[in-house]
């Protein structure tokens, strides 16, 4: 299909989640090459779409004493789920469980994608791991690049009770808002029917909510100040009216005792758009962050007894 014809057909859903849109079959990479063991998982969502996404699970005879939770993962507009499996490494290695969300029209699922539609397959995922027989019995974490940030945010928006952390890297506050940054089309911001209103939705999570923020600031396709707005708009809803969750005491340079917030943001001079994953400081800024708020189980602690993951699939 020429390109002319699938903006006409498409229009601003092609500009946003082009990936979305290419001819199939699409090339995707498995967990298996990064040395993980997986389950291929078919989702329904509500409006009767078939989605292939990937789970990938600890060793059996290792997870009684090993499994932290399962962390959810939702990849950025121009790409697929294989292309985030690296990151997946480093929460499997750490002890998680992975689910790899794969969205309509992306990898070689049918459907189209839309911003309700996506809405509707990050749900399907939240369903499925939440009611799980066994990934139901441990903390749910939601991760997202770019694109996948405004998705993992929205999901966990209306389900943050079901949510233990929220990890997000080079996100935006807004589709129109990102649109107003540009040159030409600034003028048209007010037309952009695929909103992704990230900004007022974060405003709403739960201040005993922990967030992670990853911000690359050379990042030229999110610009940094979107992260910016985003992390102020985090802390700012500390003050309002609920009674926050801090974390443990710290002691300032004048001896003060203060409570360290359970949020954080983590900058990366460096970073670009996709590359800020590769940089320094980047693994150990998620590790900290999770040892922080899912510390591993200890070898003396009790875990309840879990049937065999895979046996508990359906």
């Amino acid at each position: 299909m020429g390109l002319f014809w699938k903006l006409l057909r498409h229009g601003q859903r092609l500009l946003v989640y082009p990936a979305g849109f290419l001819d199939s079959p699409t090339w995707v990479d498995t967990p298996s090459s990064f040395s993980m063991p997986y389950v291929d998982i078919t989702l329904t969502t509500k409006d009767k779409i078939s989605l292939h996404c990937y789970l990938v699970t600890q060793p059996e005879d290792e997870a009684r004493t090993k499994r932290r939770g399962t962390v959810i993962m939702c990849h950025g507009n121009a790409m697929n789920h294989g292309h985030i499996l690296h990151v997946a490494q480093l929460f499997y290695v750490e002890g998680f469980d992975v689910f790899t969300l794969e969205y309509r029209g992306y990898g070689n699922n049918e459907g189209s994608p839309s911003e309700k539609g996506l809405q509707r397959d990050a749900q399907a995922a939240m369903d499925f791991v939440s009611s799980h027989v066994v990934l139901s019995q441990n903390p749910i974490i939601v991760f997202g690049q770019s694109l996948g940030g405004a998705i993992a945010i929205d999901v966990t928006s209306r389900n943050a009770s079901k949510v233990s952390a929220l990890i997000v890297e080079n996100t935006f506050t807004s589709i129109p808002d990102i649109v107003k940054g540009l040159p030409v089309l600034r003028y048209i911001s007010c037309l952009c029917t695929q909103r992704w209103n990230s900004q007022s939705k974060v405003a709403r999570l739960p201040a005993s909510l922990p967030i992670l923020m990853l911000s690359g600031l050379i990042d030229q396709v999110v610009p940094p100040v979107h992260m910016q707005k985003l992390w102020k708009t985090a802390e700012s809803r500390l003050s309002k009216g609920e009674s926050p969750e801090m974390d443990q005491s710290v002691k300032s340079a004048d001896g003060d005792t203060q409570v360290e917030s359970i949020d954080k943001m983590v900058t990366f001079p460096r970073g670009t758009h996709n590359g800020t994953c590769l940089q320094s400081g980047y693994n150990n800024a998620i590790i900290k962050f999770l040892e922080r708020h899912i510390p591993p189980v200890s070898d003396g602690e009790d875990k309840p007894d879990e049937v065999m993951i895979n046996a508990a699939l359906p």
